[in-house]
């Protein structure tokens, strides 16, 4: 937890004043019961009504000017923990932002979003606390058994036994439900994975009429998180029963013996009254001191999983050593490229022990070419495309744009002149205009148009009551999955890229739009160099070239009719899609 104290820098002002102020107002709150002490020996039992008065405004006073240093330390702690929040909360997404596909898939989105919400909400209750009580507490225990001492030593030593007795009830309560603590936030985990995994889902659980079977999982789920709930509120029930218990003990003890002393003239009723007040100052502390442990100890858990996301180190750095980048024409090569998910090495560092998803790659693609890559489910062509635009980085080998390795390229000089359009349409909520100009927010109304006729969307976003400003809701779930497609490719467009990537990003389309949007594409003035991911021979036949993978390796590279000839993997697939005749 401490090292995330360096977001609490900025605020080193407000976690100095507002403890300073907490004090402050815990000294006026000791000196209440004596000023009451006071009033009861000299005022009330003399009678004497303007002495009562003169009190009675003094403890208005300290009650008054308490109350105001209370409100400068909360305005002061909720200044400061909502501070640290928001910087801790921006800090920790820009890092996950810098992080590579490997790790964001490590920790999984569910546990992502709950560390940047409820563990950093977390985060800001401990900081409010530790500028509001953390001082406060202590002092008053302290001060309130200093103050007992110098009342009465005889009596003290009831006030020592009574603060041992609690302490030992709030270490028993405490050293059971810390541990059920940390095992709240994974169970919390779980639950919001499966609450996420079900509304993603959902169309999906009703077209198979699963709902029952989900309920009883995610039932199961619910119960786990109430049982560690219940567990730990059974110990919390008992705190404050306990230590009630212990305090009218230790009240009746003082009222007892305090009792015999005020008969013998050694204590005045005044200052018995005194030692009641510092009995309950005492009790009230300690019990602030029971829900700090647990308020830091969930902050301590806290802090530990979103320590857990800043220690993710991106694999994927942006290098950028080469100052004079060459001219952007499109160049794609693949040299002896070697990638596993899983690293370079195993334990035993042996070589056959890496699975290798591509083992041994080498090809080019000429500018402008248009590339079709095909093979079976498993094989490798998505992970041989994705390494171009740096999602991942090579084991071995290089991957070449334009003559220079991409890990050399700055990361934003790649990402203009390579664009990629993933299996998976990706849309965010705003306009489709929003939408359009992630790439190149320049780009001109005219460029986003020539984009959606490239891409066979013009027409349905004409059609559309506000075109270009039609609202687009989250995951672009008011369109339809051909009409996504077609959005992404737009996306992608706009900019005028010099690679581009379409990884089986029209699977949804018709064969008849397919067919325009390649036509479109083919007849673009400078055309981009095209690597098409497809299941489909028809997307892929009329390609420059292809290329055929299988198990990682690339088992087949030329034209359609050669290839129908020369590589059985390719033969295979023909086989299953097209008829004898529709070969050649």
């Amino acid at each position: 937890m401490f090292r995330l104290l360096r977001f609490l820098r900025p605020y080193r002002l407000h976690g100095l004043l507002g403890p300073a102020c907490k004090l402050l107002e815990a000294i006026f709150e000791l000196f209440v019961p004596l000023v009451v002490a006071d009033m009861v020996d000299r005022g009330v039992a003399s009678g004497d009504v303007g002495y009562v008065m003169q009190r009675g405004g003094l403890l208005v006073s300290l009650v008054v000017l308490g109350m105001v240093f209370s409100l400068v330390c909360q305005t002061l702690a909720s200044r400061a923990s909502q501070g640290v929040g928001t910087d801790m909360r921006r800090a920790l997404f820009h890092h996950i932002n810098t992080l590579d596909w490997a790790n964001q898939e490590k920790l999984g989105a569910p546990t992502l979003i709950q560390r940047m919400t409820g563990d950093i909400n977390q985060m800001q209750v401990a900081v409010a606390m530790l500028i509001r009580l953390v001082v406060r507490a202590p002092f008053l225990v302290m001060g309130a058994l200093i103050m007992a001492f110098r009342i009465n030593v005889q009596l003290a030593w009831i006030f020592v036994t009574i603060i041992g007795l609690m302490s030992l009830i709030l270490y028993l309560v405490m050293s059971r439900t810390v541990p059920s603590l940390k095992q709240i936030q994974k169970n919390n985990d779980q639950m919001s994975n499966a609450i996420r995994e079900n509304l993603s889902g959902a169309r999906v659980v009703r077209a198979f009429r699963s709902q029952e079977r989900e309920e009883s999982k995610f039932i199961q789920v619910v119960e786990a998180v109430t049982k560690t709930y219940t567990r730990v509120g059974k110990y919390n029930a008992s705190l404050a029963p306990l230590c009630f218990l212990v305090l009218n003990v230790g009240i009746l003890a003082v009222l007892y013996f305090g009792g015999y002393l005020v008969d013998g003239g050694r204590l005045t009723q005044g200052q018995l009254i005194a030692l009641v007040q510092y009995m309950n100052q005492i009790l009230l502390a300690l019990v602030v001191t029971a829900n700090l442990v647990v308020i830091f100890t969930k902050a301590a858990a806290s802090a530990q999983r979103i320590n857990e996301v800043f220690d993710l180190q991106p694999a994927i750095i942006d290098e950028g050593s080469v100052h004079a980048l060459p001219d952007a024409r499109g160049e794609v090569r693949f040299n002896h490229v070697y990638f596993s998910y899983h690293g370079n090495q195993s334990d035993d560092h042996s070589e056959e022990s890496v699975f290798w998803a591509l083992r041994d790659i080498t090809l080019s693609a000429p500018p402008g070419s248009h590339i079709g890559i095909i093979g079976a489910t498993g094989s490798g062509k998505s992970t041989l495309v994705q390494l171009l635009p740096r999602l991942y980085d090579v084991v071995r080998g290089e991957v070449l744009l334009d003559g220079v390795a991409v890990r050399d390229y700055p990361r934003q000089e790649l990402h203009r002149r390579v664009a990629m359009v993933s299996q998976q349409a990706s849309l965010f909520s705003g306009t489709i205009r929003d939408n359009l100009l992630w790439r190149s927010p320049d780009a001109t109304e005219e460029m986003i148009w020539r984009a959606l006729a490239i891409a066979q969307a013009e027409d349905f976003v004409r059609s559309m009551p506000k075109g270009l400003d039609a609202m687009v809701v989250q995951g672009g779930a008011n369109l339809s999955g051909g009409q996504k497609q077609r959005l992404t490719i737009a996306r992608a467009l706009v900019g005028y890229p010099n690679v581009l990537i379409l990884d089986d990003s029209s699977s949804a389309l018709d064969y008849a739009t397919d067919r325009a949007l390649r036509d479109a594409l083919a007849h673009m003035q400078n055309p981009p160099t095209r690597l098409t991911v497809s299941q489909r021979i028809g997307t892929v036949r009329t390609c420059d070239k292809i290329w055929v993978m299988e198990a990682g390796e690339v088992v087949g590279v030329g034209t359609h009719d050669q290839l129908i000839k020369s590589c059985l993997v390719y033969q295979e697939i023909c086989k299953t899609q097209l008829r004898k005749e529709e070969w050649s």
